[in-house]
């Protein structure tokens, strides 16, 4: 095979790899779809994500190597730029970049082309600075220290944005914000979701909420737990994550903590909800669709990723406001409507795996195949 007709040479680049979550069952779409990709990640856990992944055997930066690296990653966010520049991608043609922070700020070979999948600029250098660092979180000495090297970052994340030959964005919303923060267009490309895997079946459903999140503080499970208890309604969260001490101490007796949770053991929470919760604001949110391919409605903040996978009065209800009366008084909606299940599932099912993969060969190939420097995007 000559060097012009052989297949490109790929290089996978994803932020961490120390958990299943959202950006994760992404990259697994994805490297089912490029088997023979080499994987690149800031900090690796092995055994935290799944085997299809796992099967890449992931090259991590120098920060796997340092004590506890994957308990702390994410105190480590100002070595980011430094790590995320030192991958040798010189063999490769093609960068995909799965990037929810710096992965899509890697240095490719000029020969290249770069396509970043972005589930969102960093939030925490933009717009949600504040739900991370602010308040007394940190306490004020720090707090003080953290908002220049925010700033730096924030110039970094934007100096970086032409390393990109085209953005493909989770949702309307983040498109929005990478034409904001980075001045470039963006094909949307909804995630994948398993509408196999995730299906309704006979388990009867019970009078409770169920919130599937990590406990982060932009997740607002905080609103859901305050919600739930103006409504007098039980709630189960499914996830762990660095607010949990905090959030314990919030919870009254109605709150159930179920920690990390397997595939099917989510599922059948989906199954047995009265209804799934999403009381923050969402890039896109794979939950919700999760939630509604089991049968389930949810309520979502009116915001964001939401505004495109729920339909308000349809497969659950959209509140108005992050205030705990909204959320409540919309749990309290949910939980007295009688909603159509099956209309419900087959909202969900046009987030399915094969539509991504499908749409999203599809847009790699119009990439490559495009002259380079003569593409718009």
């Amino acid at each position: 095979m000559t060097a012009a007709a052989r297949p490109p040479r790929i290089a996978l680049v994803h932020d961490w790899l120390t958990g299943m979550r959202g950006g994760e069952k992404v990259l697994e779409a994805v490297c089912a779809l490029y088997p023979d990709a080499a994987l690149f990640t800031l900090v690796h856990v092995p055994g935290s994500v799944s085997p299809a992944i796992e099967r890449l055997r992931p090259r991590a930066s120098l920060l796997t190597s340092l004590p506890g690296a994957g308990r702390i990653y994410r105190h480590l966010l100002p070595l980011f730029p430094f790590a995320v520049e030192q991958f040798d991608l010189d063999e490769f043609d093609l960068v995909i970049s799965t990037s929810h922070c710096a992965a899509k700020s890697v240095v490719r070979p000029g020969r290249a082309r770069h396509v970043c999948y972005c589930h969102t600029p960093m939030r925490y250098v933009w717009d949600q600075r504040h739900a991370y660092f602010g308040g007394t979180r940190f306490g004020s000495g720090l707090n003080r220290a953290i908002w220049p090297v925010l700033a730096w970052l924030a110039r970094w994340d934007a100096g970086t944005a032409h390393r990109v030959d085209r953005y493909l964005a989770n949702s309307q919303h983040v498109a929005r914000r990478i034409r904001r923060y980075y001045n470039r267009p963006s094909t949307v490309v909804y995630p994948p979701v398993d509408t196999e895997f995730y299906c309704p079946d006979a388990t009867a459903t019970s009078g409770s909420a169920l919130v599937v999140s990590a406990l982060a503080p932009y997740k607002r499970i905080d609103l859901a737990i305050a919600g739930c208890r103006l409504a007098g309604v039980p709630l189960r969260i499914v996830g762990h994550g660095p607010e949990e001490s905090r959030l314990r101490a919030l919870a009254g007796p109605g709150v159930e903590f179920l920690g990390p949770c397997s595939n099917e053991e989510i599922r059948r929470c989906y199954r047995e909800a009265g209804v799934v919760l999403l009381p923050g604001e969402e890039d896109f949110g794979i939950v919700p669709v999760e939630a509604q391919a089991c049968g389930c409605p949810v309520v979502a903040l009116g915001r964001g990723g939401a505004l495109e996978t729920v339909v308000d009065g349809v497969t659950g209800v959209l509140v108005p406001s992050e205030a705990p009366e909204a959320l409540a008084a919309g749990v309290r909606r949910a939980l007295g409507a009688s909603f159509d299940r099956a209309a419900i599932r087959r909202h969900a099912e046009q987030f399915g795996l094969a539509r991504f993969s499908e749409t999203f060969r599809m847009l790699i190939e119009e990439t490559m195949s495009s002259p380079a420097g003569e593409a718009s995007w």
